[in-house]
């Protein structure tokens, strides 16, 4: 009785191989769609905020991460800290880190692009 057992346990050990690899196909496919539907457009999200965090300039509208809406006044390039005015004759300063979207971006003069063109 016990020996027909270990006989059939033996035959079936060889296929043994191809069913661990297809019970773990389910886990692998659900892995890859969680990756291309949440996990790559939630980065490619982060690199185009951080695109337009640098290139944040003077009259764009913002919204800091406590929730202020304010239009910027001051940034320069490669500072960490913008001057936003939130309410007529009150302007802060915030860190660049915290703009958690940018409403409206401001076209540069094309004049002014066209001076930075011929001077360099």
């Amino acid at each position: 009785m016990f020996i027909a057992t270990a006989y059939a346990a033996d035959a079936s050990s060889a296929s043994g191989g191809m069913s661990a690899i297809i019970s773990f196909a389910p886990i692998v496919l659900i892995v890859i769609v969680f990756y291309f539907l949440l996990i790559r457009p939630q980065q490619q999200q982060a690199k185009a905020l951080k695109t337009r965090l640098a290139a944040i300039r003077r009259g764009d509208k913002v919204v800091t991460g406590g929730g202020f809406i304010g239009q910027v006044a001051k940034a320069t390039d490669g500072a960490e800290e913008i001057e936003v005015d939130i309410a007529p004759n009150v302007r802060v300063t915030v860190l660049r880190s915290t703009i958690t979207t940018v409403l409206s971006d401001t076209k540069p003069d094309t004049k002014i692009a066209d001076i930075k063109k011929a001077t360099k």
